[in-house]
């Protein structure tokens, strides 16, 4: 009787270490599958002479947690008055400081430009489109009005198909100084006002923030290259899956 309560014992733990084995796999081969389909849409974005080497494969690496992404009271384009904690959860978001009047070529412009590439891709790609947010924040309030930026996001956002792409400024000045100092966004204004690369000076920062409100990755100047944004926010989402998985 030992011997045959003992034999159905070996064949159920066998049974869960092939179900779980089985269930590995799964997951393993999910992610292998969702790989090679999102790198299809990465190919069409091209390898720029700043960043002279091959972005890693969506998937094949993890971000880790950096913090909570900062809440603060904001201003969209149309004068609607939310946090941006709205703008900051349940989708991938990738969040620009800006500010309309900079003309310095490895900032605010090439921050946009980026943010331009993103969004053209999701005009082709379904997942980027439901799942992907973009968000471009001025730290110029006084001059980038609501209906300012509405104009700008106008001239930017060469299609309104895609993935949400939304434009913010603070509710004031004390709500812009709180944010910018959570995100760690230094700006200063140039001794020459009328200097041609614009009025304000600032490091250029943008964040990747997942789902559920967390900062995952922090571009400079130096790292930020659409393709590796891209295939950041395609980990995410691989991520995502995977763990729906399990």
């Amino acid at each position: 009787m030992s011997s045959q309560i003992f034999g159905r014992g070996r064949a159920r733990s066998s049974i869960l270490y092939v179900f779980k084995f089985a269930r590995v796999m799964l997951v393993t081969l999910v992610v292998w599958l969702t790989g090679i389909i999102v790198l299809a849409a990465d190919n069409a974005l091209p390898r720029d002479k700043d960043f002279d080497y091959d972005p890693p494969v969506p998937g094949s690496y993890s971000l880790p947690v950096v913090k909570a992404a900062p809440d603060g009271a904001i201003l969209d384009s149309n004068g609607t008055s939310l946090n941006l904690r709205d703008l900051t959860h349940g989708r991938v978001t990738v969040l620009s400081f800006i500010y309309t009047r900079c003309a310095a070529p490895k900032a605010c412009p090439y921050a946009t430009s980026v943010m331009n590439q993103l969004h053209l891709l999701s005009l082709e790609d379904k997942t980027l489109a439901k799942n992907m947010r973009l968000v471009s924040m001025t730290f110029d309030p006084d001059y980038d009005t609501p209906q300012r930026l509405a104009a700008y996001a106008e001239s930017m956002r060469e299609e309104n198909a895609g993935c949400e792409w939304r434009f913010a400024t603070a509710k004031s000045r004390l709500d812009l100084d709180a944010i910018l100092n959570a995100y760690g966004q230094a700006v200063d204004k140039r001794s020459n006002p009328a200097d041609p690369q614009g009025p304000l000076y600032h490091v250029l920062r943008v964040f990747l923030i997942d789902r559920e409100g967390r900062i995952r990755n922090i571009y400079s100047s130096g790292t930020l290259d659409p393709r590796l944004v891209l295939a950041d926010v395609k980990t995410l989402l691989l991520e995502e899956t995977k763990l729906s998985i399990q």
